[in-house]
Order: C-alpha cells, then structure tokens, then sequence
C-alpha cells in the first residue's frame, strides 16, 4: 500500500525569511548631522518639537498617507453635474493629513510671524524631518512659505494676508480668503513660450478704474498646487513686467476665473497637482511697482531654491535610511551585507553625501534666519550660497537615490519597496525653480553684479583655512577660476564652489573621520565616479555609526 503524503496548510510552500521587517515604525529625526546643525544655527529651543515630529514622520500612519497619497492622485472637475465650471481639484484624505499636519507644525509660512531667532532653521529642520513622509505635499508648504516676503513689497495686501499666510490652521475649503482660517499661496511664472525665460510672458495685465487693480488675460504653462487660495503671478502691465495676487475667490464670494485646463501628467511628484491654468478678465492686485515684477517675486524664489535644498537632502536621507535598514536586515553569501565591506563602502559613501547636504541646507537656513534679521553679510552669503547649493545638492539627488535603490536590489524596483517613488522625485528639485543652467548662470551673475557675493562666500571659507590641505588648495584654484569664469565653464565652477563650501563645513562640524574622507574624495581625487569608491583606509566604521546607529 502506497503512503499518502503528509497534508500540507494551503499554499506553505515554503517559509519567508531572510526579509526585513517594515522600516517603520523609525525615528526620521534620530540623524546627528541634522540634530547638530538645529543646534548650531541659533534653533536649539526647537529641539524637542523636531524630534516628536521626527518620531511622527517615521510611524506607520504617517508613511501609509504618503504611500496613499500617491497611489490615489488628484484628480481635476472642470466643471459640476449641471455644467457650470467649478476648475476644482479633489485629493485623498491622505493628502489633507499630511498637509494639516505640515501646516500646524509650522512648515508653510509660520516663521515669518515668530520673533525667536532660528525660527526660518526650525521650520527647515522639521521640513528635513516630516519630507520622509512624502515629497508632494512640501510644494504648496514652501510655496505659502516663500509668498509672504514677496507680499511684503504691498504693505496693504500684507496687513490683510499675512496673519493668514503664517496661520498654523489648514484650511482647504474654497472660499472667501479673509473668512477662513488661514491660507495656501501658489505661483504662477512660467508660460509655454518662455519657460524660465519669464520676460518674454505674454499674459496681459490691464489697469481698472480702481487703483492697484487689474484684470488677466493669458496663461501659466507650470503652476503647481492650484488649490491654493491666492497665488502671485507675473504678468505685463502697461510699464512692464509686474507682480500680481490673483485670489481664486473674490471679497464678493464670487470665483475669479482661474480656468484649469488640465493637470499636468508628470514623471514624480505625483501627489502634487500641477497645472495650465488661463485667465481671462481675471482680477488681480498689483504687488511692488509696475514693471518690477521679477524684482518682486525673487525673493519668494530665493526661499523656494532653500526649499529644493532642503528636499534634496530629505531624499537623499530618507533612502539611506531605506538602504541601510535592509542591509542590516538582508544577507548574503553568508553574512548581513551591512558587514560586507563593498557594501559597507557604498553605505559610508552615501552618508558622506546625505552628511553634506544636512549641513550645507541648515547653513543656509541659518543665513535666511540671520538674514532676515538685518544681518548683511549673511544676507550676502545667502544670496550666492543659496543659488550654490541649489545647484549641486539637487544635482546629486538622483545618482544618489539610485545607488540607494540599488542597495535594495530587485526589492527596491518594485514599487511595494517605495524606492521607485523617490526615484521619480529626485530629478524634479534640480529643474523645480531653475533647472541646472539657470541656476549656474545665476551664480555668475551675482558674483559680477554683487561683489559683496564673492567675499561673502570667501569669508565663509577662509572660516575653515589651515584645517586641511586639500581645502586650502581648492580655494586657491577656485579664486582663479572664478576670475577666468565664463558661461561654457559656469557649471564647473560652481561645482567647486559647492564642494568646497560643503567640506569647509564638514571641517569645522564634523568628526575629523567624516571630514578626512570628504576632502579625500570631493576634493583630494581619491575617488572612483560611483558611489562605493571611497579608499583603502577610509574609517568606514566611524562614518557608519555616525549616519546609521543601531
């Protein structure tokens, strides 16, 4: 007689192992780069509130909304069941947590409304903090954010906005802006024609019998979250270029034309809307002179660049976070790969660059903070670093979250890991707010115009003089470059400049193992052109326990 088999659960082929757990629950602010630079740019008495967010952020709650958020995108109503356009946009409930939460910690406008110094330091660190949620909910945060200094050049329109552009109370009802608690801000630049080139717009401004009042006829080509409350846009008044509020609801309850035409279909950021909205007789208030419209809105983009700074360097360590959990967890011929020495190369060489990035974002939010506060040098120096940094940090952000997915392996391809969600974010904060060029010939530029830029930065890096060799001989060689500096080598030099004024940092900051190997690396040429190329003798250790404790 033949045995039968012994009956099996359905469907236990086999058991999982060899898998890591969840990374969350986690502690997204448990990073000393991050914790350090708080302290030492004047935000200190932020601490603990940086913290208790960080523990939010990591938890299970918080990192189910971004994966929702994402999962079930905006979708746009041009019009309601009886035909009338209504130009409205609906979101998960997961997007309205995230954004409740964000505004109620301070991350859109409040610190323009708080007198503690370190108060532009704090709200960058917590946006380092809760960016690990998601990405897409920090674009309308940083655009309110950056709304309120350029409101500022309209005194009048000031004292009615700006207590609620600095609100902690997340309102997403569409309505009268002056009933609600308080207010979103977006932007609206750029147009089919021009892209960044935003002289050659062709939106028109015409002047009412009312004085400071216009009406809009044109179009915006890239204008992210369209569910704000009001939005300054750039548009050509009778003596030029000029700045405009243009508020989705008008004081009478009526909705001002603000014709969405569609949501744009992009490559990340998915939970964000973007949009093309048209104008037509749309109202709007003049904001500063007419004809300085550019003048006007720059200071609403010098706050935005901090931001793509900032979100950079949240991605960066948020997928080391990732990467390093799984190797902790995951091993391989025979051992954890966070004990195999080529990994943990790369994983060292990544927080290197996460290190970095931390430190150069809180560096100039401390220079906006300071800035703010009537300190001209640092307002100098935040003028050409900001632009820098803009540059380089955003530039790295996708080699980075690549090796960081790689980490992973086939798990990080899948979209379960949410590797490939931040992957598709990366790109977008080099391009967001002047891509690469822009951004390089932005540097120039100032260095030409404003004098007080060059010495500003030399300042900040003399600052460091005497502690490495390597650094030393890099800031000989960049003041040559910067004298023979023209457009063809624009991106060259600021490279230089980035690398530089992050090790400066690193050398006054860091532990002197995390500094050695930067210089050795960045500037020294003791490097390959991947991640994972850090030499023989590097304390990787050091580095490790430092970016990732156990």
């Amino acid at each position: 007689m033949v045995p039968m088999p012994e009956q099996s659960p359905p469907h236990a082929t086999h058991d999982v192992t060899n898998q890591p757990p969840p990374l969350a629950p986690y502690d997204a602010s448990a990073d000393a780069a991050l914790l350090e630079g708080l302290r030492r740019e004047g935000a200190g008495w932020a601490e603990d509130g940086v913290r208790a967010l960080g523990l939010r952020a990591g938890g299970a709650e918080a990192q189910e909304w971004g994966e929702l958020a994402n999962r079930h995108e905006p979708e746009l109503r041009t019009h309601d069941r009886y035909g009338n356009r209504v130009d409205e946009v609906d979101f998960h409930p997961s997007w309205h947590h995230l954004m409740r939460t964000a505004v109620a910690e301070g991350l859109a406008g409040t610190p323009w409304a708080d007198d503690r110094p370190g108060a532009h330091v704090a709200r960058t660190a917590g946006g380092l903090v809760w960016g690990h949620t998601e990405a897409g909910h920090g674009c309308p945060t940083s655009m309110t954010y950056a709304a309120v200094p350029a409101l500022r050049a309209q005194p009048d329109l000031a004292k009615v906005y700006e207590p609620l552009l600095t609100s902690r109370e997340y309102d997403p009802e569409l309505r009268v802006p002056t009933e609600k608690r308080g207010l979103l801000a977006g932007m609206g630049m750029t147009e089919k024609q021009g892209g960044s080139d935003v002289r050659t717009n062709t939106t028109v401004a015409t002047p009412t019998d009312e004085p400071g009042v216009y009406t809009l006829r044109g179009h915006k080509w890239f204008t992210s979250a369209p569910m704000c409350d009001v939005f300054l846009v750039l548009a050509q008044a009778p003596g030029g270029l000029s700045c405009f509020l243009v508020p989705r609801v008008l004081p009478d309850g009526s909705r001002n034309t603000f014709r969405i035409q569609r949501l744009k279909d992009k490559l990340g950021n998915r939970s964000n809307a973007s949009s093309e909205p048209e104008f037509d007789r749309t109202v709007a208030w003049l904001v500063g002179p007419e004809g300085r419209g550019v003048k006007t809105i720059i200071e609403m983009v010098n706050c935005t660049r901090l931001d793509c700074v900032m979100s950079s360097a949240t991605l960066m360590r948020k997928t080391l976070v990732e990467a390093g959990h799984h190797a902790r967890h995951r091993s391989a011929f025979g051992a954890r790969l966070f004990d195999q020495p080529l990994m943990r190369n790369v994983l060292a060489d990544l927080a290197l660059e996460s290190e970095a990035a931390t430190t150069l974002t809180l560096r100039l939010a401390g220079a906006a903070d300071r800035a703010v506060r009537g300190d001209e040098e640092e307002r100098a120096f935040r003028r050409i670093a900001t632009a820098v940094g803009k540059y380089w940090v955003t530039k790295r952000g996708p080699a980075f979250t690549a090796e960081a997915l790689e980490c992973l392996g086939g798990n990080g391809y899948v979209e379960d890991s949410g590797m490939p969600r931040h992957y598709r974010e990366a790109p977008l904060l080099s391009i967001w707010e002047g891509s690469g060029n822009v951004n390089a010939l932005d540097v120039l530029r100032a260095l030409g115009r404003e004098p007080g830029s060059a010495e500003s930065l030399f300042g900040e890096l003399a600052l460091a003089r005497g502690a490495d060799a390597r650094l030393d001989a890099t800031v000989v060689s960049l003041k040559r470059e910067l004298a023979e500096a023209d457009q063809l080598s624009a991106r060259r030099v600021v490279e230089r400049m980035a690398l530089a004024l992050q090790a400066s940092l690193l050398v006054r900051h860091a532990p002197p193992e995390v500094a050695d190997a930067f210089c050795a690396t960045r500037l020294g040429g003791d490097w390959g052109h991947a991640f994972g190329t850090l030499p023989a003798g590097t304390n990787l250790d050091t580095i490790l326990d430092r970016a990732l404790p156990a």
